[in-house]
């Protein structure tokens, strides 16, 4: 991992974070992952080094998202689409 990205993941958001930043949007979306289990448990029940969020595909957000979120969340959103690499792993 490359410095620049090692510092900008050093200051992770939190949930509260992430629902404040979102703040306005009208597009669904959700935590995922590791913090999404601890959010259903109701406590945290470990340390997160980042946090995934769910967004409907094809781009739906990002009429929905501020000029200010978009700039927030540049090069932080990723698209799975059919044929992405991680979906190899399922």
């Amino acid at each position: 991992m490359s410095d620049a990205l090692a510092a900008r993941w050093s200051s992770h958001w939190t949930p509260r974070e992430v629902a404040d930043r979102l703040t306005g949007t009208t597009t669904p979306w959700c935590v995922a992952a590791g913090w999404a289990l601890d959010l259903f448990r109701g406590r945290q029940t470990r340390p997160h080094g980042d946090i995934e969020i769910a967004i409907p595909a094809d781009g739906a957000a990002r009429p929905h998202l501020s000029p200010d979120q978009r700039a927030a969340l540049a090069g932080m959103l990723s698209h799975a689409h059919p044929g992405h690499r991680w979906l190899a792993h399922l």
